[in-house]
């Protein structure tokens, strides 16, 4: 017995299903305006009425691009009133939740030109870039409100870092950084506190960054945790004097590996592991300065000088005020480092950004 084998062609099933939705959806909001305008008239066309307000005065065509596809529209024209549509806004031209779209994908890290070219493949209807960044700037409110909120709980916990990007300055394009921290509150969950520019991330970027948190109402803070950078360990001590500082585990053992050959690297590698896994800070301190006794014996006297010169603040976290449990969280900045990733991932299709508006964005 043969059997009849249905084959169905994807691609012209779905083009015929697009091209009838789109035509459904013209065709009911062309009808839509045409009962406005007739309610705006008072009554429908060619119909005598003495209840008459206005009289149809033809149409104009406009496009209007909604999610089923760009659509042609007949916008009536009224003699002797204003046509003022519920159905769509004057002047617009694309619905807001295509709108909303666009701003996702840029936000999600989908370059300008990208979100043109996805827009004309959905769509139909390109989105010019300078278009784009005009829709983006309603996003601006919002993120001025988020910076400035007040901090109202207490945060023991905060990490800080910077991330390097490019932007145009003076007419050239220079390294810049945006200062990032994240708190860990009272409740026990963290919260990125604040974002701002810092420029060369020197100490008084640190310090006005630090400030604003505090006019803001940062308080609480027991331990700030970040990399070796100078700026940053002297605008803690002078505006956070309650909060120790821990030097980052995870960078110093690749600051301390960097200065060991080869040959040796893996012996020093354990070797630093079985510092910091030991169970009090003396212990810790006892083992890097064998540790580093045995680097000078290597003759790896740099790399010997860089971790006793360290290990003090890198075992920070091991002191008696920080409970056990929380160690493993407070010792490094790898939950600011994963955000840092986040917005580098972001912000590497841009190249380079017009001013410090966008890039802080």
């Amino acid at each position: 017995m043969s059997q009849q084998i249905l084959q169905v062609d994807q691609a012209m099933l779905e083009t015929t299903l697009d091209r009838m939705v789109r035509k459904t959806v013209e065709e009911t909001l062309n009808a839509m305006l045409d009962a406005e305008a007739d309610e705006i008239a008072g009554a429908t066309r060619y119909e005598r009425s003495d209840g008459r307000r206005a009289y149809r005065a033809g149409h104009y065509e406009r496009e209007l691009t909604v999610k089923a596809g760009r659509m042609s529209l007949k916008v009536p024209k009224l003699k002797g009133a204003i046509f003022s549509s519920a159905v769509i806004e004057r002047y617009r031209r694309r619905e807001e939740s295509v709108e909303e779209a666009l701003i996702d994908m840029y936000l999600a890290g989908v370059s300008t030109r990208q979100v043109d070219d996805v827009s004309q493949l959905l769509w139909g209807d390109r989105m010019p870039s300078q278009t784009l960044s005009d829709k983006l700037k309603k996003v601006y409110a919002g993120i001025d409100a988020w910076r400035e909120r007040p901090l109202t709980q207490d945060y023991p916990y905060v990490f800080m870092d910077g991330v390097w990007h490019k932007r145009c300055w003076g007419g050239s394009v220079e390294n810049v950084s945006v200062l990032v921290a994240i708190g860990v509150g009272a409740d026990g969950r963290r919260e990125v506190l604040a974002v701002a520019e810092g420029m060369k991330e020197d100490a008084e970027s640190w310090r006005e960054f630090i400030t604003g948190m505090i006019a803001r109402g940062l308080k609480g803070v027991r331990l700030v945790t970040g990399d070796r950078c100078a700026g940053l360990v002297a605008a803690v001590g002078e505006l956070l004097p309650q909060a120790r500082y821990q030097r980052c585990m995870v960078h110093f053992e690749r600051n301390v590996l960097a200065k060991v050959n080869p040959r040796n690297r893996e012996w020093a590698a354990d070797a630093l592991k079985a510092v910091f896994a030991m169970e009090s800070r003396d212990k810790a301190l006892e083992k890097a300065e064998s540790v580093a006794a045995e680097m000078e014996s290597r003759k790896l006297r740099e790399a010997a000088k860089c971790l006793r010169e360290g290990i003090g603040e890198t075992t920070t976290y091991l002191l008696d005020d920080y409970p056990r449990e929380h160690r493993r969280r407070i010792r490094t900045n790898n939950m600011i480092e994963r955000l840092n990733r986040e917005i580098r991932r972001r912000t590497r299709v841009v190249g380079s950004f017009p001013d410090g508006r966008s890039a802080l964005m």
